[in-house]
């Protein structure tokens, strides 16, 4: 007995000796979306100020494809030691439910690490161009009418919102699949689809000259910037509020001290105001959850989507 107490003792001690030193290297943030998208951004911009903090670089790494799991795998798959991270949106709740084969357990090869921002919901867009001005003459519309829409993918965040209000509006939308949001955009704003959801950051610009025209938001209150866009939760019946957020995960097996660490590093940037105020132009409000509120919060988030996925009859392939 005193044996395996010493054994603990040490392994303990040598576990905080290396969080003590961490980051040894330089400390690799993959990231399964574009550059210049939304996530990338704030990879990129939290990153930069941990790199200050903790006297080593934070780089970030684009490795797109399969709704970000080709980036999540490879941290899945990494040494447990800090120095591959992977910093995801709320886009990583669904691949555990709709893909059989996935080459790592999200919940057991993945440990979250800190929670950064929250975004409260979605905008619903159609072309500026279009005839349909509100929600309720879309509805009428796609009742009649075959309309397309678009999203990253299937089982994408975006997809099932759509499925979601496509259910809770009585209605049967066509999807079309793309390979990424931008894609998904031009197709819209070239007639190929007729709507489309989509996180606030990307699409800022567009709202701003008019190019787009929002018929809903599917937050829990207005988005401060487009107060005047009616939230979907109190035109249909039923849908529940939708929105994203941002987190660092890391290897599964990386020890407590290390994963406290980066968390206690990750919430210091997040107080800087150039960092904050990126977060906040984007929709996001900055986090401040511990390591294992983290956890906690993203085991609630990977169970409600499943909910969701079931809803939207997403067959796992």
């Amino acid at each position: 007995m005193l044996r395996a107490s010493l054994v603990v003792a040490l392994a303990l001690v040598g576990a905080a000796a290396h969080a003590q030193q961490y980051p040894t290297q330089s400390v690799k943030v993959m990231v399964g979306f574009a550059a210049g998208s939304g996530p990338d951004i704030q990879a990129r911009t939290i990153s930069q100020q941990l790199s200050t903090a903790l006297g080593q670089s934070f780089y970030v790494e684009n490795r797109l494809g399969a709704n970000g799991t080709i980036a999540a795998r490879t941290v899945a798959q990494s040494a447990p030691d800090g120095h591959t991270l992977l910093y995801s949106s709320s886009s990583i709740t669904p691949t555990p439910h709709i893909y059989k084969n996935l080459g790592y357990d999200t919940m057991k090869d993945l440990r979250p690490v800190a929670t950064v921002g929250i975004l409260d919901g979605m905008f619903m867009l159609v072309d500026a161009k279009s005839d349909i001005k509100t929600l309720q003459q879309f509805i009428e519309r796609a009742k009649k009418d075959r309309l397309l829409y678009g999203s990253p993918g299937v089982g994408n965040i975006l997809h099932l919102a759509t499925e979601l209000f496509n259910q809770k509006a009585g209605i049967a939308m066509q999807h079309v699949p793309y390979k990424g949001a931008s894609e998904v955009m031009n197709a819209l704003l070239n007639g190929s689809v007729q709507v489309m959801f989509v996180t606030p950051p990307s699409v800022m610009g567009l709202l701003k000259d008019s190019r787009v025209r929002a018929l809903a938001f599917t937050g829990t209150k207005p988005f401060a910037p487009f107060p005047g866009v009616p939230l979907m939760k109190d035109l249909v019946a039923g849908y529940e509020p939708m929105g994203s957020w941002g987190m660092f995960f890391a290897p599964g097996k990386t020890p407590d001290a290390t994963v406290n660490k980066l968390n206690e590093a990750i919430r210091v940037a997040l107080t800087v105001p150039a960092v904050s105020a990126i977060m906040q132009r984007d929709g996001y409000v900055p986090d401040n959850r511990s390591a294992a509120q983290a956890s906690a919060f993203f085991a609630s988030e990977v169970e409600r989507i499943g909910h969701a996925v079931k809803a939207a009859k997403i067959e796992p392939n």
